[in-house]
């Protein structure tokens, strides 16, 4: 099951999660990605060790990095430079999330290979874009998504602590972006002969993450509040306590269509034509009052006694908050593929599965992250530079898989 990339060759120039991200997508896909380490190796190998101490794994590693080849090179060199450049002349697409400043010294921008290399897609992940006072400016998705684009101040209720965001949700956010784009280009490329630069940044995700806010300011002057569970002007849109201290989410968003099946779920049909709740207006004006009632009513029965019961109304949505151990435990993450089964040395690792499957074209992880190093002699093979590898690696020009 090659996937629908089989045939298109990548360089990665990445680094901890973002650029890694967008290459393992693509991976995923099929596509044979060449990953450029420097000699110490991706600093997001060193994750195995500031998450798990002594832990004989590195799963976070392994997600971005599955399926990919590894060479260790030192482009600070002039010849690592150029087994680099020759390494991005043979192939379809470049990705990186270095930082551009960076990149230009070492003649390794987008203005520099599109114009040697007609066919090339560029793709670049930044902090903050290409433009403006902040474009070098160096980010990591705690800052640049989360922070600054507005995410955290809308999930902080006034007076509280702002939530912690976890780790790589912008850039995983980003490295999607990153994947769709280059295989839009890919596509533009087919048509008119010429590659192109495409461009995403933990900053834009963030935006478009919390765009739907962004959208009523920008068109109405407006920023909508913080939500709290307390005062939810849509009470049948809120989260409750169950007896066996679990919470769930209900989601009532049309207000004609849910308000009854919550209304008969909870045993109060007479709800429904209650004047304190029978329309949306109603129930926003009582919302503490309804909700406090409702708060008296779920803590009575257990989550699984509440599910029975919802199972009952066709109309009635809803979701558990579910922790880790919960969701491995639910059938319908296993029912949605959300485990990959990835070759290692003796059978298979489960894996976390990137989120998009193809009908027709099918794709299935090739063998879990390379170590540092792993296939440097194939790739220099590969350039006609066999009898060089020696020379190289005892210049510390590339690393050598020991």
């Amino acid at each position: 099951m090659p996937g629908p990339l089989e045939g298109v060759r990548i360089v990665e120039l990445g680094v901890w999660v973002a650029g890694p991200a967008a290459g393992g997508i693509l991976a995923d896909w099929g596509a044979d990605v060449i990953k450029i380490e420097p000699l110490s190796g991706d600093p997001a190998r060193t994750f195995q060790t500031m998450l798990g101490g002594d832990m004989p794994t590195n799963p976070v590693f392994e997600l971005d990095n599955r399926s990919k080849r590894s060479i260790a090179l030192d482009i600070s060199d002039d010849e690592g430079l150029a087994i680099a450049k020759e390494l991005i002349a043979q192939a379809d697409v470049f990705v990186t999330n270095v930082r551009l400043a960076g990149l230009e010294r070492l003649g390794l921008d987008h203005e520099t290979l599109l114009a040697e290399h007609r066919r090339l897609v560029y793709a670049a992940i930044t902090g903050f874009g290409l433009e403006g006072p902040d474009k070098d400016r160096a980010a990591y998705d705690i800052a640049a998504f989360w922070a600054r684009s507005g995410i955290a101040h809308m999930l902080t209720p006034p007076g509280s602590d702002p939530p912690f965001q976890r780790g790589g949700m912008g850039d995983h956010n980003a490295g999607m972006a990153a994947a769709a784009a280059v295989c839009a280009a890919l596509y533009s490329r087919e048509r008119t002969g010429r590659g192109q630069l495409c461009s995403t940044s933990l900053f834009r995700t963030g935006i478009y993450t919390i765009s739907f806010d962004l959208s009523v300011t920008v068109g109405w002057g407006l920023t909508l509040g913080v939500g709290s569970r307390e005062t939810m002007h849509n009470p049948t849109t809120n989260n409750y306590v169950t007896s066996d201290n679990k919470r769930f989410w209900v989601v009532g968003l049309e207000a004609n269509r849910h308000w009854p099946p919550l209304a008969r779920a909870v045993g109060r049909p007479e709800w429904i034509t209650d004047e304190r709740f029978a329309t949306a207006a109603d129930r926003a004006r009582n919302g503490p009052e309804l909700i406090g009632e409702l708060d008296k009513i779920f803590v009575t029965r257990t989550l699984a006694e509440w599910a029975e019961i919802f199972a009952s109304e066709p109309d009635f949505f809803w979701a558990p908050v579910q922790s880790p151990d919960d969701l491995l435990a639910d059938p319908q993450f296993h029912a949605a593929g959300a485990l990959v089964e990835v070759p290692d040395e003796s059978a298979t690792t489960s894996m976390i599965a990137t989120p998009v499957d193809f009908d027709g074209t099918p794709w299935a992880p090739r063998c879990l992250a390379p170590k540092l190093g792993e296939h440097t002699v194939e790739i220099l093979d590969s350039l006609g530079r066999l009898d060089d590898v020696e020379s190289l690696a005892a210049r510390g020009v590339v690393g050598v898989l020991a």
